[in-house]
């Protein structure tokens, strides 16, 4: 298949293109490089910098290649951020994804993969896993500005045809450390540990101890980046074959809490991660853990890497290599 892949500079984008690429598939990536890094391109991808929202550029990129979908990764990610900048998110995450779509279907490229979040769920009280007809309950505007874009494409479904992925927390790196996240200001979890153990930080911040969980810390479904690469392989052939529009839940079924996850690591890595707990941050929810039993019986997808020792290992050993190529 022949993907055009926007934000293929990015953390997940990039995971997904090696996915692609590694089973003979073209990708084209677009991406401005305003939060990307060109470092984690593939070299194997074809790569052309500008905004998704730069009609001229993608239509002629469209007609001059036999593209058969879209998937998009391109969009600001920082909960934090989004409440301090709620239109910066609207305009980007939103407003310019629509008219990715629209100049996508002028062009008649309309089959759509869109990267959003099980953010878009909020908390949810109780023990019950998160399915996708689990009513939304956005905490922040990051998270809504996730589901005015699939409300766009549900709203379109005459116009297009498209698998909508909500992402519980993705962490890791690619196991051959081709791609892992380079981040000018880490707001995720295992990031910020990975940065703790190699260094660059003297200790971790846990915000909130006072959650309504067995420790007290938030819990999270945290899925490895490859997985989730590999999910975006299998729905792409899922939708080219048939057709048919679908949303998915992306994570392992399995909620660990933030002391959990750094317990494991200062088990692999004799206690070098020092934490302070302090407040909980604008925005954050309790508890998000997937029901994936919808994905797993629609499409060929095994998990090769749910492991939570395997996802805090590979996302520190990347850490290293950065570390290393940095100093």
């Amino acid at each position: 298949m022949n993907v055009l892949l926007t934000g293929g500079a990015g953390y997940i984008g990039s995971h997904a293109a090696l996915s692609l690429l590694d089973s003979g598939h073209y990708v084209h990536i677009i991406d401005d490089l305003s939060t990307g890094n060109e470092k984690l391109i593939p070299k194997n991808a074809k790569f052309t910098n500008c905004n998704i929202n730069d009609e001229k550029v993608i239509s002629d990129l469209i007609q001059s290649n036999k593209l058969d979908l879209l998937m998009h990764f391109a969009g600001f990610i920082q909960v934090e951020e989004s409440v301090q900048n709620p239109e910066k998110y609207f305009e980007n995450n939103t407003n310019n994804a629509i008219k990715l779509f629209n100049i996508c279907k002028k062009n008649g490229l309309n089959k759509i993969v869109f990267s959003s979040t099980a953010a878009a769920y909020g908390s949810v009280i109780g023990n019950k896993l998160i399915d996708e007809d689990t009513n939304l309950n956005p905490q922040n505007p990051y998270a809504e500005s996730k589901i005015k874009t699939e409300k766009f494409l549900l709203k379109n479904q005459d116009d297009f045809k498209f698998i909508i992925l909500r992402y519980f927390n993705v962490a890791g790196a690619d196991k051959n450390l081709r791609s892992g996240q380079i981040s000018k200001h880490s707001t995720h979890l295992i990031k910020i540990l990975s940065e703790v153990v190699v260094g660059k930080r003297d200790h971790i911040e846990i915000y909130g101890n006072d959650y309504d969980t067995p420790d007290g810390t938030a819990i999270r479904d945290y899925i490895h980046v490859s997985d989730l690469a590999d999910i975006h392989l299998e729905v792409a052939k899922y939708l080219l074959e048939k057709s048919k529009s679908n949303l998915f839940n992306c994570g392992y079924g399995n909620g660990y809490s933030v002391l959990d996850v750094v317990n494991t690591a200062n088990k692999i890595y004799q206690n070098k991660v020092i934490f302070r707990f302090s407040n909980r941050r604008s925005g954050d929810v309790e508890k998000l853990i997937a029901n994936t039993s919808k994905i797993l019986n629609h499409i060929d997808w095994k998990p090769k890497y749910n492991d939570l020792n395997e996802i805090i290992n590979s996302s520190i050993k990347w850490e290293k290599k950065i570390n290393a190529s940095n100093s």
